[in-house]
């Protein structure tokens, strides 16, 4: 009877290894931060393998289908600023101002922020092109569709919904790019 207890349970060595491996895994994902172009090139590769996966299995159309919209879905999330101009514009109107984006030198400078940072857009997509690839090697996901239909189906919605995304920003007069903009350096450099 006076046999040692285990110091630990299971439920708490299960919980210190997955916490182990989630800071693990939290460090790895913090080192790839500054290494844009290699990141989004992993990822282009995954999505060419994944749709060469498709192209050849002939199947899995409905895989690719939600992979689509789920992308389309991020990339408007990226190209969205976080405080929406025309929210903003609705709830001073009904504070009796009219606001707008600064058009003059002297107006307020509001920089562009993004309702998605970039690295949670190539995370999500990378992390979603992993599941997409890995629910094409099951038999239950391939159901049977007309995929030229959905094809079509895609480019349309990716169509208009890029026209309204446009419209909005020229309307807003906002651009979520950075290439192009005019770069100041620092005056100690």
């Amino acid at each position: 009877m006076d046999a040692s207890e285990p110091d630990q349970t299971a439920y708490a060595a299960f919980s210190a290894q997955t916490s182990r491996f989630s800071r693990q895994y939290q460090s790895y994902l913090d080192k790839s931060t500054p290494y844009t172009t290699i990141r989004w090139s992993s990822t282009g590769a995954l999505l060419l393998i994944f749709m060469l996966r498709i192209i050849f299995a002939q199947g899995w159309y409905i895989v690719a289908y939600s992979l689509g919209i789920y992308l389309l879905n991020l990339f408007l999330a990226f190209l969205q600023p976080k405080f929406d101009p025309s929210m903003e514009q609705d709830t001073e109107m009904e504070d009796g101002a009219v606001g707008a984006l600064p058009t003059k030198q002297d107006e307020e400078f509001r920089p562009f922020i993004r309702r998605l940072p970039e690295f949670k857009f190539w995370y999500s997509a990378t992390r979603a092109l992993a599941i997409g690839f890995f629910c094409t090697w099951f038999t239950f996901f391939d159901i049977p569709v007309f995929w030229p239909v959905l094809v079509i189906y895609w480019l349309i919605l990716f169509t208009l919904t890029m026209r309204r995304q446009i419209q909005h920003m020229i309307k807003y007069r906002y651009v979520p790019f950075s290439f192009g903009k005019t770069r100041y350096n620092r005056a100690g450099r």
